[in-house]
């Protein structure tokens, strides 16, 4: 049985359909719904929570202390996917585990190299005889064609700089609080959350398309997210940052956001 997270990466949902298991979807980081569902299954069933580590459209966290916590009382593994973790979370950029302290509790780690690594591909780890099965089981990774040697040198790259430039990870947390406190202080509605993905929520599909227009015209990119990425009544625009960019950058950003959330009478 599959314990899958309501707002779980679609890649994971089509995972889910794939498998030869039931899928049982509990509310979005909800632990008590989780526990529901783990309590409807005996003991001894196989049982796999799934959950991103962190969250690509909300910048949402996994609870994952809680989570590893219900794992051990019904007996469940722990799947994380930290696409957008890795490189990202903890001290070192080892993802929302490290963040966490509970790296050690997860049984399968995924992840690509295509977000803090700038490149293509990705990776699951987890111990030798579950990989070793994955890799004679997994068809999506049996009829795919190996990473070319340029992509693997970029995230072999990637990797030193993140394991010797810690400042750069230091950096990064700070633009983001800059930016979470700057559009709270203009009074736009966002998430709270310790990650680099701020979302400004909108609330209505077309005014998150004209305001994301106007992003651009103005020399700013941002993406609009709407249905079926989030529900209807909740589309928002979906900023995200780097180390690298400077305060100036960021309050160009700010001052933009703040003329045109007027504009739409957001602000």
């Amino acid at each position: 049985v599959i314990y899958c997270d309501r707002e779980n990466h679609a890649s994971i949902i089509e995972g889910c359909r794939l498998s030869f298991g039931t899928t049982k979807k509990f509310t979005h980081n909800d632990i008590s719904s989780l526990e529901e569902l783990l309590k409807q299954d005996s003991f001894e069933t196989n049982k796999l929570i799934v959950v991103d580590g962190v969250y690509s459209m909300s910048g949402d966290v996994a609870n994952l202390p809680e989570i590893v916590k219900l794992k051990d009382k019904y007996n469940a593994k722990l799947m994380v996917d930290d696409a957008h973790g890795v490189g990202v979370m903890g001290k070192t950029g080892r993802g929302t585990g490290e963040y966490f302290g509970v790296q050690d509790e997860i049984d399968l780690l995924m992840g690509t190299f295509s977000k803090s690594f700038a490149s293509l591909g990705g990776f699951i780890a987890g111990e030798s005889d579950v990989i070793h099965y994955i890799k004679h089981h997994s068809r999506a990774l049996i009829f795919s064609a190996s990473m070319t040697p340029a992509s693997v040198a970029s995230v072999l790259a990637s990797l030193e700089i993140i394991k010797q430039e810690p400042e750069r990870i230091e950096r990064l947390h700070k633009n983001a609080a800059k930016m979470r406190e700057g559009f709270k202080r203009l009074g736009f509605r966002i998430k709270e959350n310790p990650t680099p993905i701020v979302p400004i929520f909108i609330g209505e599909e077309m005014l998150t398309f004209k305001f994301c227009i106007e992003l651009l015209r103005n020399g700013v990119f941002a993406t609009p997210i709407i249905s079926p990425a989030v529900p209807p009544d909740q589309t928002l625009i979906r900023t995200s940052y780097i180390a690298t960019h400077t305060d100036e950058q960021l309050d160009r950003v700010l001052n933009i956001f703040a003329d045109l959330g007027r504009r739409f009478h957001l602000i």
